[in-house]
């Protein structure tokens, strides 16, 4: 088994870039809420402990609290931000609020040598209302900002430290090497979750949960769910019947591109479903985004349970549910921030599912996804294509789905994409200190007409808007800055080339506080 850190979770909105920093330096973690059991926690063999933020106080009542378990493991111990608060309150130090509250940047001192901070001043990012006025006996403040006379605590001799600041936001510039001096030197975590080791691993479990019954694999035509197919068929060989559904919500040329990677580079026969006007008929009269997903969710279902009736009714059923949807659904097991969108995945499935799930990729963040991808012979095109929603093109026409809004919509994507891959820019590339290019990029069509002229003529049509976004893990994003000659060349494009559209707009929000999609 690899070594593993477990982090508990208070309700902090970056606990999952916690996860994030650790598995980017190679070492396997579990994110838990923190009243989460002995028996699971302890499950993963922890070589120590990250008590995330949280937005309560922890001298209000039913604050929530370090379990007992944790400090009898005699185990490595970090406590950031409100983790820092509990341990302090747990082991008899005193928490108060603050004079002045602090949210943003602040200039962190250290005042004695240890592990993870070196001498000097170092920049960190501060979000916190309480503060710690008084360590527990055998603490000592290990760095100082203007605000927090004890931003960072430790008991070098137990290995429990705690700090005022988020380390795992790349806004404290050396954050990373703080929190891998912790779980690689202080807990003594062997870096070696790697793209093999998560693919053996997968596959064992997936080998240990299916035994020899027959699964079904439901393939959309994203990255998600093909690896997640490669995988399963990787564990257990004919025992999958992968179903590609053609929904009639895929982007230009997604169908041959799907059919073309599963039969030539993995030599499995893809049983094709053409369900294009059960969804459309579905779909019909749906307006509200939750709904829409919730339609398409258990449509797949019916498909799939239809199509395994013929098959000889398979037991299982293959999803390619990622960590993002897990949190941004709010999925009571693992996390209890706030449901921000229902994933098909996660929320959108039937209360009468006649299978039992397989969701190999649940707990597996998009690059690592993409790493088992390669490492199982997934061609690097269909691997490193941009992510795609589960309910395709659905999401993105906002308003109601029709045949020819859906032609619209697909009509104009295909041209952003085109130029964007002319330009050198549908992928992200690190440039100095900038993000070149794009991580996600997508056109959106939007349920409102404008008036417009064209050949002298009064238009009444509908509007096209566009999205690009960069981000490193799709949990935070910021607005692409794609040059002003490529936007003037998409959008003349768009307006000439596609029916009904007469105005396009170029969407520049960041994530917080929109989302990525638009539904």
């Amino acid at each position: 088994m690899v070594d593993s850190i477990a982090i508990l979770d208070f309700g902090s909105q970056y606990a999952q870039l916690i996860a994030r920093r650790i598995r980017e330096a190679q070492v396997y973690c579990e994110l838990f809420p923190w009243d989460s059991s002995v028996d699971q926690v302890m499950g993963i063999n922890p070589r120590g402990f990250i008590l995330s933020g949280g937005p309560a106080s922890v001298y209000t009542r039913n604050a929530p609290n370090i379990p007992g378990y944790v400090l009898e493991s005699g185990l490595p111990v970090l406590g950031i931000c409100y983790g820092l608060q509990a341990l302090t309150h747990a082991l008899g130090g005193r928490v108060a609020p603050a004079v002045e509250r602090e949210y943003g940047p602040a200039d962190l001192v250290t005042t004695i040598s240890n592990p993870l901070l070196e001498a000097g001043s170092h920049r960190v990012w501060m979000s916190h209302g309480d503060r710690v006025e008084q360590p527990p006996a055998g603490f000592q403040v290990l760095a100082r900002s203007d605000n927090s006379p004890a931003a960072f605590i430790g008991d070098l001799e137990r290995g429990y430290f705690g700090v005022q600041f988020h380390p795992e936001v790349r806004h404290t510039p050396r954050g990373e090497v703080f929190l891998q001096r912790f779980f690689l030197e202080v807990c003594g975590a062997r870096p070696d979750w790697t793209p093999e080791s998560i693919l053996q691993q997968s596959i064992h479990r997936v080998r240990q949960q299916v035994g020899n019954g027959r699964v079904l694999a439901g393939v959309s035509g994203g990255v998600d769910s093909s690896v997640a197919a490669a995988l399963v068929h990787q564990a257990v060989g004919d025992q999958l019947v992968p179903v590609f559904v053609d929904n009639g919500l895929l982007r230009e040329g997604e169908s041959r591109q799907v059919l073309s990677a599963f039969q030539q580079n993995l030599g499995m026969e893809l049983v094709v479903v053409d369900a294009r006007e059960e969804f459309l008929t579905r779909l019909a009269g749906v307006m509200e985004p939750e709904e829409k997903r919730k339609v398409i969710g258990e449509t797949f279902i019916r498909v799939f349970e239809n199509r395994a009736t013929k098959l000889g009714q398979p037991d299982f059923l293959v999803q390619g549910t990622i960590y993002p949807d897990v949190v941004e659904s709010r999925a009571a097991d693992r996390s209890k921030v706030e449901r921000i969108k229902t994933h098909h995945n996660v929320g959108g499935l039937p209360p009468d599912l006649q299978f039992e799930l397989v969701e190999p990729l649940r707990y597996l963040f998009k690059d690592e996804v993409r790493q088992v991808g390669e490492a199982l012979g997934l061609p690097r095109e269909l691997v490193w294509r941009q992510p795609f929603p589960g309910p395709g093109l659905a999401v993105r026409c906002l308003g109601e789905v029709t045949r020819d809004r859906l032609a619209r919509l697909r009509a104009a994507d295909e041209i952003l994409i085109a130029e964007l891959r002319q330009a050198g820019l549908l992928v992200l590339e690190q440039k100095g200190d900038e993000l070149r290019g794009t991580a996600q990029a997508f056109a959106v069509l939007l349920p409102v007409r404008s008036v417009g002229v064209m050949g002298d003529q009064r238009t009444y049509q509908e509007v096209i808007a566009l999205r690009a976004v960069t981000t490193e893990d799709f949990m935070t994003a910021d607005w692409a800055r794609l040059p002003h000659d490529l936007l003037a060349r998409v959008a003349n494009r768009i307006v000439n080339e596609v029916q009904g559209v007469n105005r396009v707009v170029y969407d520049i929000t960041s994530k917080p506080p929109a989302t990525i999609e638009w539904e």
